[in-house]
């Protein structure tokens, strides 16, 4: 390693080292004092502590404030410049407590003052340097502790910052999550009923279909293409659901959503399974929160799967009642409620309950499933949901 990137690695000791050199040959040349080796032994003691002044600040001004007061008290003349002593006093103030530079601030003074006390330290003009030099090495070590201090609470504040930034992007990233997965949760019951719903018709139809083979094929067309449009309109309905995972700058195909107004088009593809179904609108209807409606459309259309799939009922009513702040679904079939049990215990797959349970809960609404009242033939689901 070269000499300069010795002095960049260890500047403590390179500074000691030259500053100790300096002292020596400054006592060499010209009238040399006596005994030299003791002249030189506390010119030395002045600097070469600089060595360690940042790990031992006040330990050092100590040594170094010492062979000072003792070069000057045992009268050797020609004293090197009190670059050393400076040093030391100023690595005082900028390393160590309040406590410390108070003690050696005071006793430097009190150095300061017997250095001057000593023979041949009488002119006025050395108290001045001196007294310079030494308020000096004190401001410029107070200076260098308040930039640093101010430096590290910076970078503390940043740190701060830094880490709430990272809290805050974290929280941000946690309800960007739980919004996609409350929005999977809805996609994946919609697609459930959808699903549900339309191959049920199917599956009816195509029992039917095979029922009036061959003897009625004007009949078994007919369920024929009730089929086909019961799938052309599961195909469209999932189209529209499937369209928000596309990529953005894919063209999205829209179609009306699902809502309680597009209500007797599934009353006509359940009647066209062959469950008969009226219904009846009591209050005065009024527009209701967009979830609210689609809750209340996927209630009454899963309520009716069930009924396709599970029970034998030729008949079921419809009612919505709108009245102040709320609105009530409720459908009644006429089938055996067992077999509705059994869906919700698990014979069946107890999803469309569940997700009746689920869409009722969002809205913050009421649910009550279970027989009809009055008799064991029956099965009622109800669902009473705020209006906004």
């Amino acid at each position: 390693m070269n000499p300069l990137g010795l002095v960049r690695r260890y500047p403590d000791v390179a500074l000691g080292v030259m500053l100790t050199l300096i002292n020596v040959v400054s006592l060499l040349p010209g009238r040399q004092p006596h005994p030299l080796w003791g002249a030189l032994l506390l010119a030395a003691g002045q600097s070469l502590p600089l060595i360690w002044r940042r790990g031992f600040p006040v330990p050092v001004m100590a040594v170094v404030g010492a062979s000072r007061v003792a070069f000057d008290q045992i009268g050797y003349q020609l004293a090197p410049f009190p670059l050393g002593p400076a040093i030391a006093l100023y690595t005082v103030f900028d390393r160590s407590g309040a406590p410390w530079r108070w003690v050696v601030g005071l006793l430097s003074a009190a150095g300061i003052a017997i250095s001057l006390s000593s023979p041949g330290h009488d002119e006025p003009y050395q108290a001045i340097y001196q007294g310079l030099i030494f308020t000096t090495a004190c401001a410029a070590g107070q200076l260098s502790r308040s930039r640093r201090m101010s430096l590290r609470a910076a970078e503390e504040r940043a740190s701060a910052e830094s880490e709430r930034a990272l809290r805050a992007e974290a929280s941000v990233d946690a309800v960007a999550r739980a919004q996609a997965s409350a929005e999977r949760a809805r996609i994946a019951r919609d697609l459930h009923d959808v699903i549900a719903h339309h191959i049920s018709l199917v599956a009816v139809q195509s029992e039917a279909t095979l029922s009036l083979l061959p003897d009625r094929p004007a009949d078994a067309e007919k369920s024929v293409a009730i089929i086909g449009d019961t799938a052309r309109r599961a195909l469209t309905e999932l189209r529209r659901l499937l369209g928000v995972l596309r990529w953005p700058s894919e063209p999205l195909e829209t179609t009306p959503s699902a809502s309680l107004a597009t209500l007797d088009a599934l009353l006509t593809s359940v009647r066209e399974a062959g469950l008969s179904v009226e219904s009846v609108v009591t209050g005065d209807p009024f527009p209701l929160a967009p979830g609210v409606d689609i809750a209340a459309y996927r209630i009454i259309q899963e309520a009716l799967t069930n009924t396709v799939r599970h029970s034998q009922a030729a008949r079921a009513n419809v009612a919505i009642d709108y009245e102040p702040g709320f609105v009530t679904v409720r459908v009644t079939e006429t089938g055996d409620h067992r077999a509705h049990a059994r869906a919700a215990s698990g014979f069946g797959s107890g999803l469309g309950l569940a997700g009746i349970a689920e869409r009722v809960a969002a809205c913050g609404g009421s649910l009550t499933i279970g027989p009809a009242v009055g008799g064991s033939s029956g099965f009622t689901v109800v669902a009473k949901l705020p209006s906004s």
